[in-house]
Order: structure tokens, then sequence, then C-alpha cells
């Protein structure tokens, strides 16, 4: 009887997760945090469809807290592309659902200057996402923008840039909401790139 007493008695502290001067050799797992879902309307967006759609897939592969989807038939978009004859603009943020509505102007000129569609959709979504320029950054961080110059054709974002995302989103919408509205004018433009170095 003493024996089986003991014996249990040694299984207890395992049993309750309770441990004896020993180390457990396994962390408590991180609680998952809510994922914030951005709904986005690219029906105004024209000949940049693809592009869009390849920007989105490559921020929703990289980050973990927020998920960008189209919205649907008849919803309201957290935020709107649309396809413009000048440069790239877009509202700043981390853009939160049901709050401002963001815009993303995919402007031609930058097209015409030769930067790529993918690049520039995805970059611009970066603003969506809280994200500011850095030209002088290398062409492994989508928002270097055109400061790598046409050549660059990356569009995924560094896992510095996917980290600051998850960041900006990591205890939710409540958490993301910008204190002021700011609209980045991105002009791709070769004499910028020059003055930027």
């Amino acid at each position: 009887m003493i024996k089986r007493i003991v014996a249990v008695a040694a299984l207890l502290p395992a049993g309750l997760g309770v441990t004896s001067g020993v180390a457990s050799a396994q962390a408590a797992p991180k609680a998952p945090s809510a994922v914030v879902t951005l709904t986005y309307d690219a029906r105004q967006a024209g000949t940049w469809s693809a592009a869009i759609t390849r920007g989105v897939a490559n921020w929703n592969n990289a980050v973990h807290n927020v998920r960008l989807q189209p919205v649907s038939s008849g919803g309201r978009a957290d935020f709107v592309y649309t396809a413009t004859s000048g440069w790239p603009q877009t509202t700043l943020g981390p853009i939160v659902p049901g709050g401002r509505r963001g815009q993303v102007q995919l402007g031609q000129e930058a097209v015409d200057e030769g930067y790529d569609v993918t690049r520039i959709a995805a970059h611009e979504t970066g603003h969506i996402l809280g994200l500011l320029d850095d030209y002088t950054g290398p062409c492994s961080e989508l928002m270097s923008g055109h400061g790598p110059g046409t050549a660059c054709t990356n569009a995924v974002p560094s896992a510095a840039e996917a980290a600051q995302v998850d960041a900006n989103y990591a205890n939710g919408a409540a958490a993301a909401r910008p204190h002021h509205e700011q609209i980045v004018i991105d002009i791709w433009s070769p004499e910028n790139v020059a003055r930027s170095r």
C-alpha cells in the first residue's frame, strides 16, 4: 500500500504540469492574437487587377495578424484600388475595418517610367498596412519603392516589413488605429531616385 501511495505521489506533479525543481523543456504556447480582416475593392483598378491579386497574395503569405480579401458583393470595402493616370498615392494606414476608408491610386506614370506593376501594387498596399517609404533600402525591401530603380521587380515584403505589419495589427483592429490621416505620394521617377541617393 505504501509503495502505491509513493508511486501516485511521484506521478502527481507530472500529471498536474507541476515540476519538482526541473525546468520544462517546452515553452508555454503563445496565445493566438485575433486576425484582422481587411476588405478591398479593385473594381476601379482596370488593368491592375492581376498585379493587385499577386501583391495581396504576397502580403497574405508574409503576415499573420491581418488578412486581405476582396469585399463581398454589395459590401463596403475598407480600402479601394483605383487606376489613375498620375503617380501612385495611398492613404497611410494602418487601415482598420469600419474605420476611415483607405484609397490606393495606382498611377500609370510609374508604369510609363518602367516600374513593375506588381511591385507598385504590393508597395502601395504596404502603405495601407502602415508602412512608410524607405527609398534608400535595397531591392529586397518592398518599401524601398523606386529607390533601387526599374530593374527591381521584387514584390514580396522583407521579413522586417512583415514583422512591422504584424506588430501594427498585433492586438486587433482597435490597437491599429492611426492618430491622423496622411496620404503618401510616390513619385517613381528616375530624377527622384538620383536625388534620394
